[in-house]
């Protein structure tokens, strides 16, 4: 019987489902489920207060069923009873803690449709005391609803009418004079909205309603959903973006900021829009040298962190978005450069994505256009600056993947890092030395130029300077180059005297730092005369700490142990502080490692 009346509820049938649950507690009477089933069936054909009996005879079955709390939350705020609501949404969440995000949403819920009714009050309250702002806002509207008049008419009202909407409860008075359906009803809007190619009064038409649009949604939730919910404004908003008149672009850009500025809107455009197009349409808006191109990067930076805005842009992704923003990076000097910026960081938070990152990395053009854009540094414009530390931060999160393209521009990639290793920007520097630890691993060849550049000396140099992520970046990159270049290990030995840097590397609280460290100096032990510079020093007694320790990465035992039998192996007069520190033992296990490698 549940299941029959689970069918009928799937088909849509809600009587015939409570039917067959009602049969089925004739025969069990305890059964929680036939309760929250035919409460939800209930719930369906608004018998609010038999819903919430079902749910209490469902918690009388188990007290701790979720189910019924949320359902029972539903029916009092059906019934307007919003404190009892979120007594119902709040012992959700004494039950489950983990069920903060849904207690959240329906709590939201029930604050909505609380201000909803207390806004709709007070409006009538102005209505019945005779407000002029009330009557007003009930004639023009009464006017714009009369069809066959000139556009002009229609402009002239709706300017008028965006005037008078001055705050809450004139938003509130345009929505219950049926403000929404009366415009959406009216063919000359309509028909401004769609046109592919607008007269002078159609695009002033046009302009007029997108500011009452937004006198109407400002600061006002349930306006800005029913604004969403109209066929004309969901299909219309990416046409009005990419309509090429600026006028109309710059009101739809302030119309979709109301909404990108807070939580709730955002979800509301990514529930009632469909953004696929979104990302390409804003993305061109850097070309212009006005405001709009800042606006644009505003609600884009807003949208990207929606999970549905990124799931949207995958689609398009390939085709749409990444040609238009690889254009953007071999343009850089001919667009808004702040914009660039900001849209460069746009896709590397899209990079989160891994689907994004994935195609993103694909494209020789992308990696390309942020070649091109390296290249065109001088280092004297200040906006350029911040685009070239954008797109180097985006070319590491791109390096998080692995592809012949990467491989086969791993040598180009690492020149032009290594040339900005000499900027006067530390930021800069620090991400160049980010995107050749994450660019050398992939080229051999690419290794060989570096070294052959000078890296290890400026990264030996930068070391001795500080600094958590340079030092993080720093020591990653002269592992790999010292573990297959002869030349970069002795150029180590030489410049780092005695090991200085390394050691206190060595230690370091950053437990990555310290393994590597440990790596970089057991691959320059080989040097002649390397482990007899280290006599003295406290090298011993470092590594022997990590070999024994209790790292969380298991790497930093291995790599000590590693570094502390080369060291043995290669200067054995290390051995006799070894053996004063009693760590023979660990010597004696570090030896297979050393073999192993």
């Amino acid at each position: 019987l549940k299941e029959k009346g689970n069918e009928a509820f799937r088909r849509g049938d809600f009587p015939g489902a409570i039917q067959r649950y009602s049969e089925g507690l004739q025969q069990l009477r305890a059964k929680q489920e036939l309760y929250t089933n035919r409460a939800q069936a209930y719930l369906k054909i608004q018998e609010y207060e038999k819903a919430i009996g079902d749910c209490e005879w469902a918690l009388k079955c188990n007290d701790k069923c979720i189910k019924a709390y949320f359902l029972m939350g539903k029916a009092h705020l059906a019934l307007k009873h919003y404190p009892e609501s979120r007594q119902c949404y709040e012992k959700i969440l004494q039950v489950d803690p983990q069920k903060e995000s849904l207690f959240k949403a329906c709590v939201a819920e029930v604050d909505l449709e609380e201000k909803r009714m207390e806004d709709e009050e007070r409006a009538k309250r102005e209505v019945q005391a005779g407000s002029v702002a009330a009557l007003s806002i009930k004639e023009l509207l009464q006017r714009l609803g009369t069809p066959g008049q000139d556009i002009l008419f229609y402009t002239g009202g709706m300017r008028l009418l965006a005037a008078v909407v001055k705050g809450c409860t004139e938003q509130t008075l345009f929505r219950t004079n049926n403000g929404f359906s009366i415009l959406g009803d009216n063919g000359a809007v309509g028909g401004s909205l769609s046109a592919e190619r607008r007269s002078p009064a159609e695009v002033e038409l046009c302009l007029s309603l997108l500011v009452l649009w937004q006198a109407v949604c400002a600061g006002n939730e349930e306006n800005q959903r029913l604004l969403l919910t109209q066929p004309a404004v969901s299909a219309q908003l990416p046409e009005l973006l990419s309509s090429g008149i600026l006028e109309i672009q710059r009101e739809t850009l302030a119309l979709i900021s109301l909404y990108s500025e807070s939580e709730s809107g955002r979800k509301l455009l990514v529930k009632h829009q469909d953004l696929t197009r979104w990302l390409q349409i804003l993305l061109a808006f850097v070309k212009s040298s006005d405001a709009r191109a800042g606006s644009a990067m505003h609600i884009l930076s807003a949208l990207v962190a929606e999970e549905r805005f990124r799931a949207q842009c995958r689609v398009l992704l390939s085709t749409g978005a990444l040609p238009v923003f690889t254009q953007l990076l071999a343009s850089a000097r001919e667009v808004n450069l702040a914009a660039l910026s900001c849209a460069i960081g746009i896709m590397g938070s899209l990079c989160a994505d891994p689907g994004i990152r994935t195609r993103m990395a694909e494209s020789r053009e992308c990696w390309q256009g942020c070649l091109k854009l390296l290249d065109g540094f001088d280092g004297s414009t200040p906006g350029y600056q911040e685009c070239v530390f954008a797109a180097l931060g985006l070319m590491m999160n791109l390096l998080l993947e692995s592809n012949g393209i990467i491989q086969d521009l791993a040598v180009a990639i690492s020149g032009r890092c290594l040339a900005l290793l000499s900027h006067q920007d530390g930021r800069i520097v620090t991400r160049a030395l980010g995107v050749l630890s994450r660019a050398l691993p992939a080229s051999p060849p690419a290794v060989e130029e570096v070294v052959k550049g000078g890296v290890v000396k400026k990264i030996i140099k930068f070391l001795k300077a500080g600094g958590q992520l340079t030092a993080t970046y720093g020591i990653k990159t002269l592992c790999i180059c010292t573990r297959s270049s002869r030349q970069a290990q002795e150029e180590l030995v030489k410049a780092d005297k005695r090991f200085a840097v390394l050691l206190r590397l060595l230690e370091s609280e950053e437990e990555m730092v310290v393994g590597n460290a440990a790596l970089c100096l057991s691959q320059c032990l080989g040097v002649p005369g390397a482990g007899t510079s280290l006599l003295g020093s406290s090298v011993v007694l470092l590594l022997l700490r990590h070999a024994g320790g209790d790292a969380a990465r298991t790497s930093v035992q291995e790599n000590a142990a590693i570094a502390l039998g080369k060291l043995c192996v290669a200067e054995p007069r290390h051995i006799p502080q070894l053996r004063r520190l009693n760590g023979l033992a660990i010597l004696n296990s570090a030896m297979k490692y050393v073999h192993s490698s």
